[in-house]
């Protein structure tokens, strides 16, 4: 449903969430490492999430990435549509462009709504929700 790139952004934002300690910054290679992801593209996703303030991030030699507590606030809909794009759930589950309410595809309005209870529910998920030290620890893939 979600591109890779989509999909390490979710992976790293809540490995970050679960993960961090106060006052110490993650980097990009020890994520990637832990995620199984490839370093250069985590690093590209990253500061893509940075720049969109979902994630903060310090350059430097002590440098890396971390959740401020405004960025634990953010839910997962904002970082899918950082990513994605906002379209990513408003799309056709056929794939058809010209499907809408107006000229809908078979399976146009038995999907609507559980694209909307998804949207919602991403929506109201937010990244502070993984940070809970009850929670079963991070899977490596």
């Amino acid at each position: 449903m979600f591109s890779k790139s989509c999909q390490y952004a979710i992976r790293a934002t809540i490995y970050l969430a679960m993960h961090q300690e106060e006052g110490k910054n993650l980097g990009v290679k020890e994520i990637a490492t832990s995620l199984d992801v490839p370093q250069q593209f985590l690093a590209k996703i990253l500061q893509q999430l940075s720049r969109q303030n979902l994630v903060s991030s310090i350059k430097g030699p002590n440098g890396g990435f971390y959740l401020s507590p405004e960025n634990k606030l953010n839910s997962l809909l904002q970082i899918i549509e950082c990513i994605d794009g906002p379209l990513t759930l408003n799309s056709c589950v056929l794939g058809l462009p010209q499907c809408s309410s107006v000229t809908p595809c078979p399976l146009h309005f038995n999907f609507f709504e559980y694209r909307e209870k998804m949207r919602q529910t991403l929506g109201a998920t937010s990244i502070s929700n993984f940070s809970n030290p009850g929670l079963p620890p991070y899977p490596t893939y």
